[in-house]
């Protein structure tokens, strides 16, 4: 435990096979208690592969129920563990696990209840590989999302998350989409609950075995992160109430 707090990781899962193993073997163990991997259908031996790893706490999706429907599994099971601490680490490699320690230090020392790594802050996005129209719409829709949101992150995309196990019980992510658009409503409503959000400069892989959403789906989020920042703004200004954020 870190200052007796339990740390959870959680792996959503799908078609990892070629990278769970080297993200696996570089999480900390000196300070994370579990590690939950939620399979979301995959059709390679991601399933297989975890038990070989020693995964204590394995859950298949019968059926794919997308990336959302995955991480609002992952937070049942880590909150049912009774998880101080939950990190959210993709299991494809894009984030390093080596940043765990400074994520989860500043959860179990109170400084903030909630940690992202920025690939924004630093040079880690272009550095990394991340393609240049990805880039710059990461960079317009998170200059809208602080307009309207009232705040100052360096991105809100990221998949690279650490919580206080307080804002899971806090915040309603089981009315989130089970879509990609999972990731931008569910800081929407952290910031909804007046909790803030810490940043820590976070080197980014991209290569061919990472997943990443293509530029069709790309836009679909896009919009729908338009969309999320439009609500919020709405809900906090009383003008109309939005149901994600009534927990």
């Amino acid at each position: 435990m870190l200052k007796k707090h339990k740390t959870i990781v959680v792996l959503p899962a799908y078609n990892a096979e070629k990278t769970l193993e080297k993200t696996y073997n570089e999480i900390p163990f000196d300070i994370v208690d579990d590690v939950i991997l939620v399979d979301d259908s995959s059709s390679d031996n991601t399933i297989f592969l975890a038990k070989q790893l020693g995964i204590q706490h394995i859950i298949k999706h019968e059926k794919n129920l997308g990336y959302g429907g995955n991480q609002k599994t992952c937070y049942d099971k880590a909150l049912e563990l009774n998880a101080d601490i939950v990190i959210m680490l993709h299991p494809d490699y894009q984030y390093t696990p080596k940043l765990i320690h400074s994520m989860s230090f500043l959860i179990a020392n109170d400084v903030y209840k909630v940690v992202i790594g920025s690939r924004i802050l630093g040079k880690g996005a272009l550095k990394g590989g991340m393609p240049i129209y990805k880039y710059i719409a990461n960079r317009f829709l998170t200059f809208f999302q602080n307009l309207l949101m009232n705040q100052k992150l360096s991105e809100y995309h990221t998949g690279y998350r650490a919580f206080s196990s307080e804002v899971l019980r806090n915040i309603n992510y089981k009315s989130n989409s089970n879509d990609f658009i999972f990731d931008n409503e569910m800081i929407a409503q952290i910031f909804m609950k007046d909790y803030e959000i810490a940043e820590i400069t976070c080197p980014t892989k991209y290569f061919e075995e990472a997943s990443s959403i293509n530029f069709k789906r790309s836009l679909k989020y896009g919009l729908g992160v338009l969309t999320v920042s439009i609500k919020y703004f709405l809900h906090r200004n009383k003008i109309f109430k939005i149901n994600i954020f009534n927990a």
